[in-house]
């Protein structure tokens, strides 16, 4: 039987979570409504239910620590957020290795895993990297690997590397985070619709980021592939933003994306509807590529930088050089040591090799040729299989 789930038991658990009463605002409301009225239509077991349940209320009582810290430090929404640069494409196109790359750059600020899911009071620069909160999620990051080596091979986060905006813009729940979460068809059509207008939560991630450079500015380097949505509104939150487009084969990024979600459906609905992931990936992900193209026509096509994937892992210190000179960027010798060293402690496959076959999701190579033609036929893109 599925479970029923209902907003307002949600926010009253934040709260008594958090003992604070006050949102910033109620944008988040119109989200959660959609997302918990297609939830309710899913049979999730009981410990998927409570995780699912746990995660929305994690992401409210999240936003109000945020408002009552900036309610308390008003002074730093005053504060500039000066040419910010936003990685973004379609998924599991090298969004995470390029971020981490820029990342280690000691000139550029990131938001750090840890500090989006604790991020009060925020940390200064010196405690970025060893704040108490830090050092535990490190940790519990290690006893995880060592209990279950092969996560290592879907996504290369840690505590103390750079995560995606998704993380913080969940609590105005708009984040298609919460859409891998089963079969949530509405949900999915609401983000993706026509209609939808994203201006509460990129003045949301705004204010976020406003609380946590208040003691550790920086030019800020975000990433999130699904960016790419919403870049009329990032750009009129962030007129100054420099926007990068990271591009790979869309078979092979396709594939991996089902397999990824294959994770969360496992780990709320205890089994992967394949037939559900194979459909709702690739249209996900033809979507991402064509609504940059339409951007870029409206905005200049020299408005967003293109950096490929096949580069990156081939020559990953040229094409970094490259985007620095396009982005506007001096890449010095503190910036290249950096990266060389988190490229010698990361190889690729470290953790092993992230293995999927199109086929398990009723996806097959023409498929997809097809559906990603309008991408190929403007984008030398190198082919992976």
């Amino acid at each position: 039987m599925a479970q029923q789930f209902n907003a307002a038991d949600l926010i009253a658990e934040a709260r008594r979570t958090t003992g604070l009463e006050r949102f910033d605002s109620e944008s988040f409301r119109e989200g959660l409504d959609v997302l918990l009225a297609d939830a309710s239509q899913v049979d999730y077991p009981e410990q998927g239910a409570q995780r699912f349940r746990a995660t929305m209320v994690a992401a409210l009582a999240n936003r109000l620590q945020a408002t009552a810290y900036l309610d308390q430090h008003p002074e730093l929404l005053q504060r500039p957020i000066e040419r910010p640069v936003f990685v973004f494409g379609v998924p599991r196109t090298g969004t995470t290795l390029l971020s981490n790359l820029l990342a280690a750059d000691p000139a550029r600020r990131s938001p750090l895993t840890w500090e989006i899911d604790d991020p009060v009071p925020p940390p200064s620069t010196a405690t970025l990297y060893n704040d108490p909160r830090a050092l535990a999620r490190l940790e519990m990051e290690r006893k995880m690997l060592a209990a279950r080596p092969e996560m290592g091979k879907y996504y290369r986060n840690s505590a103390i590397y750079p995560n995606e905006c998704m993380f913080f813009i969940n609590s105005d729940f708009k984040a298609l985070m919460w859409e891998s979460r089963g079969r949530l068809p509405n949900y999915r059509d609401y983000l993706f619709g026509n209609d939808i207008d994203l201006t509460s939560t990129y003045r949301y991630h705004k204010r976020f980021l406003q609380l946590l450079q208040a003691d550790a500015p920086g030019i800020w380097n975000l990433k999130m592939p699904s960016h790419a949505l919403y870049l009329d509104t990032l750009l009129e939150v962030y007129p100054d933003a420099r926007l990068v487009w990271t591009h790979r084969d869309p078979l092979t990024a396709t594939g991996s994306f089902c397999s990824l979600l294959s994770l969360a459906h496992m780990g709320f609905l205890g089994k992967v509807d394949t037939e559900w992931l194979g459909e709702d990936c690739s249209y996900q992900a033809v979507e991402h590529a064509s609504r940059i193209m339409d951007t870029r026509a409206r905005i200049g096509h020299d408005r967003i930088i293109d950096v490929h994937y096949a580069d990156l892992m081939r020559n990953p210190l040229p094409t970094m050089r490259t985007l620095y000179q396009a982005l506007g960027d001096a890449f010095t010798p503190a910036a290249e040591a950096a990266m060389t060293a988190w490229l010698d402690d990361n190889p690729q496959d470290k953790f092993g090799r992230h293995e999927y076959k199109l086929a398990q999701y009723n996806l097959t190579p023409d498929k997809l040729r097809g559906m990603f033609e309008r991408y190929l036929s403007a984008y030398d893109v190198e082919a992976e299989g």
